[in-house]
Parts: structure tokens; sequence; C-alpha cells
């Protein structure tokens, strides 16, 4: 681990709280690794963006994939997984993921999750998303599913008593004079018992910020999802792997070529029940593209739309599910039916117009089986963590069941670790310069004009030019401020501290570390692709490694193989629970 120096500009720390756990996000991941920690005895803190059950878990409609159901086994799954990952996925890692996923859902249950169930047997209905041979995907309240984990999640926080501090951006990771985690520093935006910038002393902290869908103009992820827990790393000193392969969702309700911000999703499963992928002629275009149709993995569904959009010079494709009927519609999708009906499009009588938006980040912060990053004592789980589970392409609802899987390994090993870092060391570290609030939405344009579905090496150098150009911009602003006037003012201006110019300044980092990426791998491989590098090319059948250096530039290196390097210590031997 090289130490950066870098943090972001904010005033000093005005209030401590002492933990031995700091978990940041309030997610599956994050509160499932919360309620662990707890259990295994550790002063446990939450500290959340918004509220506790604001995260991006309560957006996901389809479900959550394990193999619960007869027939199906975590070799099928695995199988699906490795797949859907075009040749990135780590065997090990998604092994770890299919066979302890079950227990894992189950102890979800355990919980309080109310999963939907067949009103006669009881049994848990399951259902087919993209990607998958069977059925294999749990679901809640039709479409509901996220919502419906986090309100038992949050119950059983709330219920073990687990401190929480809400309305809270995470700014950086403190360390000790030996570079060991020490606590983070964070931003209380005005509610509850604290206020202002402070901080969490704590030996062990975990990431679990959820996505950067926000760094495009269109994406289903909430505005809170602006990577901060991907820079905050970056900044650390931590690597960062695959952030160019970004997920876009091929069927988001499409509200026009200009909108902009959180788009409605149409889940993945609506298509598992049966509805079809058609163009204005009511052709299905799937069809001979792929043996699933419609139930491709999610990249070959997304091109498949793109394409068809290109020859028929449209905006959009069609989803057409007028043959499920009202009853249907209302029962399994009310959600999807509802925000359809909001936006004046009734799919019980109509098609649905529908594009690919972004949708998830398969990349981010680099870990180990157990969650540790190239940072000791700092663990990643969720989206913002790289385990290697999703390869180059997210398979469809393993994202949920990787922030419970992982987050119970996470917690394991903190309970097994115990560390004792020195005091927080900060004097040597100097601030970056802060973007203008205003320059988000011209981040946002560069990336989705740039580096969204449709890549090339033309469209990447344009984009990473303009990214450069706001990085300098703001450093010559903040060094005419700090009295060397470069004579390089113009453009995006040094601001003062606060949540939406450090929400920018993050959109900028980690729009940097993507571009950066895409530009390095030429190739097309799972959901990223280049329209000048169209095929695939197993010289990189390898990962590419991002750190921010002490002099503000990347590092950029590709592994020797499709392996991961070891980030830490060997695991402790501990007894798993069953």
């Amino acid at each position: 681990m090289t130490r950066t120096g870098i943090r972001l500009k904010a005033p000093a720390p005005g209030w401590t709280v002492d933990a031995d756990v700091v978990v940041v996000g309030s997610g599956v991941a994050g509160l499932t690794a919360a309620l662990r920690c707890t259990a295994a005895g550790l002063r446990t803190v939450v500290v959340t963006k918004a509220r506790l059950d604001d995260g991006s878990t309560r957006w996901a409609q389809g479900g959550i994939a394990a193999a619960l159901g007869d027939g199906d086994t975590p070799e099928q799954h695995l199988d699906d997984t490795l797949v859907a990952g075009a040749g990135l996925c780590d065997e090990e890692a998604v092994r770890a993921l299919v066979t302890e996923g079950p227990d894992a859902v189950r102890r979800l249950i355990d919980t309080g999750a109310l999963f939907d169930t067949d009103p006669e047997s009881g049994v848990i209905q399951l259902t087919r998303e993209g990607g998958h041979h069977r059925r294999r995907i749990a679901h809640a309240g039709g479409d509901a599913t996220g919502a419906e984990i986090s309100r038992a999640l949050v119950e059983a926080v709330r219920s073990a008593s687990v401190r929480t501090i809400e309305n809270a951006l995470v700014l950086d990771l403190l360390t000790d004079a030996d570079g060991r985690t020490a606590g983070v520093t964070l931003h209380v935006m005005g509610e509850g018992q604290h206020d202002g910038v402070g901080a969490v002393l704590a030996p062990a902290v975990v990431l679990a910020t959820g996505g950067m869908g926000q760094v495009f103009s269109a994406t289903t992820n909430p505005s809170v999802s602006t990577g901060d827990g991907v820079a905050l790393a970056l900044r650390a000193g931590a690597e960062v792997s695959d952030l160019e392969f970004v997920q876009f969702h091929p069927t988001v309700l499409f509200l026009g070529a200009d909108a902009e911000g959180q788009q409605p999703l149409v889940s993945e499963a609506v298509r598992g029940e049966g509805a079809h992928l058609v163009d204005a002629d009511g052709v299905r275009f799937m069809l001979g593209q792929h043996e699933l149709a419609e139930l491709a993995p999610r990249d070959i569904v997304a091109k498949g739309i793109m394409r068809r959009m290109r020859e028929r010079g449209a905006e959009h494709m069609y989803l057409d599910a007028r043959h499920f009927g009202a009853a249907m519609w209302e029962s399994r999708f009310p959600t999807i039916l509802a925000a359809c009906r909001s936006h004046g499009i009734d799919p019980v009588t109509d098609p649905v117009p529908v594009a690919p938006a972004a949708h998830y980040a398969s990349g981010g912060v680099r870990t180990d089986l157990h969650g540790r990053t190239t940072v000791p004592g700092l663990y990643a789980c969720g989206e913002v963590a790289c385990t290697g589970v999703h390869g180059a392409n997210r398979l469809a609802s393993n994202s949920l069941l990787e922030g419970l899987v992982f987050a119970e390994r996470i917690a394991e090993d903190i309970a097994a670790r115990p560390a004792s870092p020195g005091p927080a060391v900060r004097g040597e570290e100097a601030p970056g310069p802060l973007l203008d609030p205003a320059t988000r939405i011209e981040i946002q344009r560069i990336m989705t004009a740039g580096a969204g579905v449709l890549r090339s090496a033309e469209s990447l150098d344009h984009a990473a030019t303009a990214l450069d150009a706001l990085y300098r911009s703001a450093a010559a602003e903040a060094d005419h401020r700090d009295g060397g006037d470069t004579g390089d003012g113009d453009g995006a201006k040094d601001a003062e501290p606060g949540v939406d110019a450090w929400e920018a300044t993050n959109l900028l980092l980690v729009s940097r570390v993507l571009v950066a990426a895409a530009r390095a791998r030429e190739e097309t491989r799972g959901c990223h692709w280049r329209e000048d590098r169209p095929d695939r090319d197993d010289d990189w059948r390898r990962h590419l490694v991002v750190r921010l250096t002490p002099d503000r530039t990347l590092a950029v290196h590709r592994t020797a193989t499709a392996s991961f390097p070891p980030v830490g210590p060997g695991p402790v031997p501990a007894q798993r629970e069953q």
C-alpha cells in the first residue's frame, strides 16, 4: 500500500465517537455486517448518508438469487455466474457465494425478511432472470424485494440497539503512523446528536457505500450513489479494479432522450415471467441472438437493444407484457405498474418504452475473500467492492446475495483479528481541490457521451481530456487562492467545503478511474463494449488495477493472470456458523 497524503478539503473534526467497527452504508451489505459484528460483541457504529432505509437496496426489484429450488444446485448457479462474468470471475469467490448463499438467505429470513411464498405449500416462490437457467430468484412483495429486505434489516438493527449516525457523508479514512486504519472522518448534515465534521475512531472500517451510477446522466441509482466509498479508498491508497465494467440495465423506462437523474427500472423479472422485447413493428429482435433470447445475460441484451435502436434510428425499444393481464401486473409487479402509470404508460394495454441506463458497478475496491482491501483494517462489501464474483458482467440478482455472504465473512474476519492501531495521523496530509457543485452535471454529460453503453478510443479520449480539464481548472483555482497564481483559473472553480462540492469531487475522481481503465482495455468483454475493438481478446483476460499516486495521477496496471494477487495476510482459522 502507498499512502497518498490526499484528503478532501474539510474542517478538522469537532467531535469523536469511539467504536470497534464503523460500517459506512446501510444497504443489505452494511446492515448485515453491522448485525454480525454486534452479535460478535463488537461495538459497532453504522454511518449512513441519508436515513437507514435510503440506500440502493430498497430500490432492488427483482430479488435475490440462490439455489433454493428443487433440482437446483450451487454448482449450476456457479456455472451461470461464470458464463455471465465473461472469463473474469474469481471462481473461488463465486464458489463461496453460491455455496454459502442459500444458508445466508435463510438467516435473512430468520432476521425477519418475508419472501413471497406459495399460498398452499408455503414454499418460497422463485422466478427467472437473465442468464439463469433455472428459477432461483426469491422475491418479496412482487417486485419490492429490496424494500422488504431493507425493512427487515433496519428493524433488526434498531432492535439490537446498534448505534447509528444518519444523514452523514463519509469524507476520508483515518490511519495511524504505520498506515493502518484508525477510523473515518464524516460530515453530519445538520440532524441528530452531532453536527458538522467529526470522526468515528475504530480499528476496522467496513465500506458498504453502494454504487456510483450518478457519474452518468441517466441511471437507476439514487442520488446518493456518488462513488464516495471508491473515492475514499483511492485517497487512502487502496487499489480498485475492473471499474470499466459498468452494467447498463437493458430495460429502464424511457422518459426521453434528455432525461437525467434516477430513472424508473423495469425489472428483469418481467422478462423472466415471459415479457418480450420488440421494436416498433412488434418484431422480437432478441430471437436468434442468444439461446435465452430476452433472458440472455444483461450485457448481451443491452447490446441487442442498442444495435436495434441504431438499425432503426430509434431512441428506444419496447417491452411487451400485455399478455400478462391486469391481475398479474397488479399482484406480481405493483411497483413497476405504478411507476409506468405515473408517467402516462399503462403496461396492461401498451408496450413499455425501454432503453439501457447505468445500473451497477461490477468493479470497485479490490478485496480478498474476506473483504479485506489493500489497506490494513479497511474492508469493503456490496457494490462498492470488487470481490471477483461478478467478473466483467454481474449475473442478475447476485448483488444482494454478494452483500449478504461477504458481509458475514467480513464480520467473521474482524472478530478473529482484534487490532489496536495507534493514534490517527493527519498532519502530513494535503487536501486536494474541490469542484464547484455545478460541475456535477458536466461530469455526467461527459461520461454519458464518452463512456456510456457504447465506447471507442475516440470517445474515451474526449472524455479523458474533458475530465482532466475540469480537474486542472479546479487545481489552478485552488493554487490561486493559496497564493500561487498559475494564470489558469477559468472553468471549474475550487469550491468551499460542503456536501455538494465533496460529491462532485468524488464523482470526478471515480470518473477519471473508470475512463482510464476503459481506455486501457482494448477489447469488448462483458459490459465493456468498444465499437473500435468489437471482439473479445483473451490476451485481455486480465484485471486492470488502479491506484491514486501521491502526485494525484492514476497508476493503471494489468494483472499477470486472470486471478487477483493477494491483498493481505492469510486467513485466521475460524469456525463458520452453519
